[in-house]
């Protein structure tokens, strides 16, 4: 039996999580070390997955098959397409930088003080995120994929309620309560999605007699599977209801902002950066695989909600008081280019969609990165209380600008190529929807720039006159972001290299070619 690679991939981080929380607790430190220790050994299995996939061999890669529940047809079912690799990377990239980001942010909030947080348990539950993400990437069976979609709230819940931001205008206790209501907020949402997901998956063992992705697709396109159109239809529902709330795709992304602007900032990475992408990925992989009639039925809908969101969160970003929720108003908005790009059935929308689910990954881990530790240094979220920070904290600020050069797609900065392919792929199919879409560029420009106007130029305010620029554990953090944001902007092609293949893959899946251009014949 060959090495089981994916499930070393997924169980490295589950199990230095049960380790992180089993470390006494007077070994604070310790507990970091051995987290972090644990990301990067994680990291090198994910290198070793993406150095074995081959993205010219089969669709499904470095798979794992084992009876599990054998009476309800459940198996322990697992494979990486293009697709599932370059997302297993960005999640293993991403949680190094994570910890080390969060190296105090779950500190004892006083010497001596009975208002003790455990560090250990911080740390562990960041790692049992990886872990449920990482499975839920490469889950082939349904019903595996769903226990871990589902799962991954629990440990999400605790970081949000239980590990916030301390920078509250009205004190520990107003902070506490404002926790809560993001946590449950977070919980509730994702919990109705998981639930109406569980009534579809279901229905798909009713109508299909198993759980496996791969055995249900092939029947589909062999046709020795046929589904009622209705049923189809209802159970692609289903499933994109909980993926679109995961996403978060309007009008379900209310949880979003609330569980960003209390979190703490490495914990809103988290969130926005790394769970939030299973819902998008999970479109590609479920809804177009195993309902193509019905998602194509679903499009111009779709299409219309991810141009809502396009629109609508940028213009809510704009309007933003606080940091924070400024940057969880521009990730409704970069979502909604995601999806748009999912739905638009080409494959250069496909492409850019993929590629702007890792590239939004990074930028938005730049940037959120550098502004908290921009708000750590104040005490506050809020826009109004910094000015003038590039004169006392230049690197600072000069970080802060590329991150958010990025998040508006600079050309020569990574998400500009991703943006870019999803405009094209969204224009060649729906004219109409990719000019109307090409709007959220300019409102990017105006919030993105505004921000660092607002925080970074003019006079120095007096509150931030003595603030210390960057330290050398958080240079260490954003270096590497900023040098790939620059190196995947000027050259992606390692990115597409990988997810090219998968792409036409699950076009194909849905029985559509990317359109021809029309040119007049020359007379």
């Amino acid at each position: 039996m060959s090495f089981p690679l994916l499930t070393a991939t997924a169980a490295l981080p589950a199990l230095g999580a049960v380790a992180t929380a089993a470390v006494p607790a007077a070994q604070r430190t310790a507990a970091k070390w051995l987290a972090l220790l644990v990301s990067l050994a994680t990291l090198a299995l994910a290198v070793t997955v993406l150095v074995r996939f081959d993205p010219d061999g089969e669709r499904y890669q470095l798979t794992e098959n084992h009876a599990w529940i054998e009476d309800f047809g459940v198996r322990y079912e697992l494979g990486v397409d293009g697709i599932a690799v370059a997302l297993i990377a960005l999640t293993a990239l991403l949680i190094p930088f994570i910890i080390l980001a969060g190296w105090h942010d779950a500190d004892p909030l006083e010497t001596g003080s009975r208002r003790w947080r455990p560090t250990q348990g911080f740390f562990a539950l960041i790692l049992a995120v990886e872990a449920m993400v990482v499975i839920s990437f490469e889950a082939t069976d349904v019903f595996l994929f769903y226990i871990f979609f589902e799962a991954m709230l629990i440990p999400m819940y605790f970081l949000i309620g239980g590990f916030g931001d301390r920078a509250h205008a009205h004190g520990e206790e107003a902070a506490a309560t404002q926790r809560s209501y993001a946590a449950v907020k977070f919980l509730l949402y994702n919990l109705a999605g998981g639930l109406i997901m569980l009534a579809a998956v279901i229905g798909l063992y009713v109508a299909a007699g198993n759980f496996s992705l791969t055995e249900i697709a092939d029947a589909r396109a062999g046709g020795t599977l046929h589904m009622a159109t209705n049923t189809e239809r209802w159970l692609f529902l289903g499933f994109f209801f909980a993926f679109a709330v995961k996403a978060p795709l309007w009008p379900l992304h209310t949880w979003l902002p609330n569980a960003m602007q209390e979190a703490t900032a490495p914990v809103a990475v988290l969130i926005t950066a790394v769970v939030d992408k299973v819902g998008t990925f999970a479109m590609l992989r479920f809804c177009l695989q195993l309902f193509p009639e019905a998602s194509k039925w679903a499009t111009p809908v779709v299409l219309v909600l991810a141009l809502i969101s396009i629109i609508y969160g940028a213009l809510l970003a704009v309007g933003q008081r606080d940091i924070k929720r400024l940057v969880a108003y521009a990730s409704i908005s970069h979502f909604g280019f995601i999806i748009m790009g999912v739905f638009a059935m080409t494959s250069q929308g496909q492409s850019g969609a993929t590629l702007y689910m890792v590239n939004h990954g990074i930028s938005t881990a730049a940037l959120m990165l550098v502004a908290g530790f921009l708000i750590s240094r104040r005490g506050s979220r809020l826009i109004a209380d910094y000015g003038g920070v590039q004169k006392v904290a230049p690197v600072l600020a000069g970080t802060f600008l590329i991150g958010g050069l990025a998040t508006l797609s600079l050309p020569g900065l990574a998400p500009f190529v991703s943006e870019f392919l999803v405009l094209v792929g969204t224009f060649t199919r729906y004219p109409v929807i990719g000019i109307i879409a090409t709007f959220g560029i300019v409102l990017a420009a105006l919030y993105t720039l505004v921000l660092y106007q607002r925080t970074m130029t003019g006079p120095v305010k007096p509150e931030v006159s003595a603030m210390p620029d960057l330290r050398v554990r958080e240079v260490l953090v954003v270096a590497p972001l900023i040098v790939l944001l620059i190196f995947l902007g000027v050259y992606p092609k390692p990115v597409t290299n990988i997810i090219d293949p998968a792409v036409k893959q699950t076009l194909s899946d849905v029985h559509e070619k990317d359109p021809r251009p029309e040119v007049e014949a020359a007379k």
